[in-house]
């Protein structure tokens, strides 16, 4: 079990080691110490961990020694910052309220930060949970609070206190309106109940959704370099590939006056790519914009609203009115994925697209025990597709399109060239699976369907163009 000690000691050479002893010789580790002279020459705060009888031997021990402040049970320090105005007394209020509580400070340190402000970060000894409840949620009154460290062995103080400081922290990471806090709050205490459920430590999740939120906004505007390649497939057509960093490509089909688009990566970068669509295509607000999608994950269709007719599978059709309907795909259907997936829609903006602008040119063709069935063709320009329908290894109503002639396959996310990620986007690739357990909603079945892909390509040398990624070569003489 751990313990904090509030120790009362000697300001002479070996006080400390004195303590230490006592400790060592009961055979208890101390697993953090907290000590500032400025504040206080003589109380040391130490954090251990023994057996039950160890930790009474130790109390008798360093009450005889008199440097036994404090033996509470259940005692502990937690760090928290305190976000004041950078102003003359701006602290009081809350070291008024310190006092008024009559906790012991262990830590002190301040900084300021870019917006007029200094974060405060403030130890204090914690002896009733009750007591720390009702300061937490008076200093929220005063100004914005955020709890920095813990023990993580033992429950959070106040659950509802790390919810508002994680939430408040992804909404300043990502930039994203603040009315969207109360939608996160849920989102995160339902990612906290799974996780309890299953047993997990919680602390590598909502790290990784804090690094996601971070890489998200750490990628906007100036520094949004998306990789974009040409690739030349006839005499008047070539395909572009916009590849973000974070989301899924964004490709063009342009042929002769006709531009067409598979996928749209995150509505979280409308105002980036908007840009380069601008660039590449000078007339893009003029002309008739079609888009197909592969899938209706969230990172291939938040863009969805920019184009005058979206062509989709009927179950990708279905997955956007379950959204509009009841607010869950099918990701959100999978348990475990749930608050995942609400709180990256929170996070890029996603919103489903208009259904008067879907249109479904492919009946829902495939048998229940095909991998892959072939729906119909899509034209365009000079190529034509062979549209072919996968069984749902990765998400339902998935679409693969396959050109014989020109030797191009466009494959979603059943593959994507890993080997051809940028660093970034192996970044952005690695936190999915942390979060959902699982990119694929059938992880076997998602391969199967894969080697069905390229067991449908002839002999020749093809340009395969996956979700993610950029184009891969593929030669079957060469396996």
């Amino acid at each position: 079990m751990t313990k904090t000690y509030v120790a009362s000691v000697p300001d002479h050479i070996g006080a400390f080691l004195q303590a230490s002893k006592c400790f060592a010789n009961l055979g208890i580790n101390v697993t953090r110490v907290s000590y500032n002279k400025a504040v206080d020459s003589h109380t040391i705060f130490l954090d251990v961990e023994g057996t039950a009888e160890q930790l009474a031997a130790a109390d008798k021990e360093m009450a005889e020694i008199g440097y036994l402040q404090d033996r509470s049970e259940g005692s502990n320090v937690i760090l928290v910052e305190f976000q004041l105005r950078d102003e003359p007394g701006g602290m009081n209020t809350i070291l008024e309220l310190i006092a008024e509580f009559s906790f012991s400070i262990s830590y002190m340190s301040s900084q300021p930060d870019n917006d007029g402000n200094q974060l405060f970060k403030i130890g204090l000894l914690i002896t009733d949970e009750e007591r720390i409840k009702d300061f937490l949620h008076q200093a929220e009154q005063l100004c914005p609070v955020r709890i920095i460290d813990y023990n993580r062995s033992e429950r959070s103080f106040d659950n509802s206190i790390f919810y508002s400081s994680f939430v408040n922290s992804l909404i300043k990471a990502s930039g994203i309106s603040p009315d969207t806090r109360n939608e996160l709050l849920v989102y995160t205490n339902l990612a906290m109940h799974n996780l309890d459920e299953r047993g997990l430590d919680p602390h590598r999740t909502f790290d990784t959704i804090s690094k996601f939120a971070e890489m998200l906004a750490n990628c906007r505007g100036t520094a949004f370099s998306p990789r974009i390649t040409h690739h030349e497939i006839t005499e008047q057509t070539e395909i572009i590939v916009i590849e973000p960093p974070c989301g899924s490509n964004t490709t063009i089909i342009h042929s002769g006056d006709e531009y067409f688009f598979i996928d749209c990566g995150y509505a979280y970068y409308r105002d980036e790519m908007m840009l380069i669509l601008r660039q590449l295509i000078p007339n893009f607000d003029d002309i008739k914009k079609r888009v197909l999608i592969t899938h209706a994950d969230l990172d291939h269709c938040g863009l969805l609203f920019v184009f005058d007719e979206i062509l989709a599978s009927t179950r990708s059709a279905e997955c956007f009115r379950l959204e509009h309907e009841t607010g869950d795909g099918f990701r959100e259907h999978i348990h475990i994925q749930k608050p995942y997936i609400e709180i990256c829609k929170i996070l890029t903006e996603y919103a489903p697209p208009d259904m008067s602008k879907v249109t479904m040119p492919w009946p829902e063709t495939i048998p229940e025990h095909s991998l892959m069935q072939q729906a119909g063709v899509l034209n365009v320009g000079d190529l034509t597709f062979d549209v072919y329908e996968t069984r749902g290894g990765h998400l339902p109503g998935e679409l693969i399109l396959i050109d014989y002639e020109h030797h191009i396959a466009f494959t979603g996310d059943i593959y994507i060239n890993i080997k051809g990620l940028t660093s970034e986007q192996r970044q952005y690739n690695h936190y999915a699976p942390i979060l959902t357990t699982s990119v694929d909603t059938d992880k076997k079945l998602c391969a199967d369907e894969r080697k069905a892909i390229f067991n449908r390509l002839g002999a020749g040398k093809w340009r395969i163009f996956g979700g993610h990624g950029i184009c891969a070569e593929y030669d079957p003489s060469e396996k």
